[in-house]
């Protein structure tokens, strides 16, 4: 794996965060500093919850808070490149091989086991494809705006934009671009906060990268492995939720689909909200009491 030149943010940068309190946790994983927020008691089974492209951690706050309060462990890593993990300056380092051996890494680093999934964006692509690979560690799966591609469906349009001007734009704002994925407006901190990991062009390397690793081709040698993982998929049993947003043009229909394909699926109260791509800032209180209630359950199912 190619990492070459690393940058690292200032820890400046990170000073008096708004509604963003908690305790930072670094590990390293394939020689690489990652951050993670670790919530509630050590010893309880773990929510994970895995961000996408541009967002870090910070996206995760009011989720955290509410869920960590009721007892129960949190875990928000921030994926190599991202908030205040290390940033390798080479977009040839962000592969969708790489993310997943670095989050596999940080699982099986910290021991992780009977883990329930809540994953987003980027975060999906990531955290469907450990879960196939390694279905013993995880008890349940929500899904929200994100999917296991395998080039087979139309891409669209907007997300050919977004592939375009995340490559090429010698500009990415990216506590703009949060806003544009949100009903809810975000204020001055908000964005300030989405904009600290990243303090000039160099650290934005994941951020150009991964919107053009999504396999959008079925021949994509990515597209082919997630077709032999949609088979362990196939036969998960367990619960498996999704929350999608009606407001999400990239996204929808995915939900469906999973829903069709995962046998874990039929009978889960699968919602889509009024909310824009990052529901975690537009419906957070539902979503905490949704992935409360459903962390809960699978606790308690054989």
């Amino acid at each position: 794996m190619q990492t070459g030149k690393i940058f690292r943010t200032p820890e400046f940068r990170f000073t008096a965060l708004k509604d963003y309190p908690f305790q930072s946790h670094f590990i390293t994983i394939n020689g690489l500093q990652m951050h993670y927020l670790d919530e509630g008691p050590p010893y309880k089974r773990p929510v994970l919850l895995l961000h996408g492209v541009p967002a870090w951690s910070y996206l995760y706050r009011h989720l955290i808070r509410i869920i960590s309060k009721t007892g129960i462990r949190v875990i928000a890593p921030d994926l190599i490149g991202f908030g205040r993990s290390d940033k390798p300056v080479g977009t040839e380092s962000h592969t969708y091989h790489s993310h997943v051996e670095w989050i596999s890494g940080f699982i099986f680093n910290l021991k992780l086991e009977k883990i329930t999934l809540f994953c987003h964006d980027w975060g999906s692509l990531i955290g469907l494809r450990i879960a196939a690979q390694h279905p013993d560690l995880f008890t349940g799966i929500i899904v929200s705006n994100g999917m296991l591609p395998t080039g087979e469906h139309k891409i669209n349009p907007a997300f050919k934009l977004w592939k375009f001007f995340s490559w090429y734009s010698p500009y990415i704002p990216v506590g703009l671009i949060i806003q544009s994925g949100t009903i809810r407006k975000l204020d001055r901190a908000e964005k300030r906060a989405y904009n600290a990991p990243f303090p000039s062009s160099g650290y934005k390397a994941a951020i150009r990268a991964l919107p053009s690793r999504v396999p959008i081709f079925e021949q994509d040698p990515e597209s082919l492995i997630n077709k032999t993982l949609w088979e362990s998929l196939g036969k998960w049993e367990k619960p498996f939720l999704t929350l999608f947003s009606n407001n999400d043009p990239v996204t929808r229909g995915g939900d469906e689909y999973m829903q069709s394909r995962i046998p874990g699926a039929p009978g889960e109260n699968h919602m889509r909200f009024d909310a824009g791509h990052f529901i975690q800032e537009d419906r957070y209180k539902e979503l905490s009491e949704i992935i409360i209630g459903f962390h809960n359950r699978c606790g308690t199912e054989p």
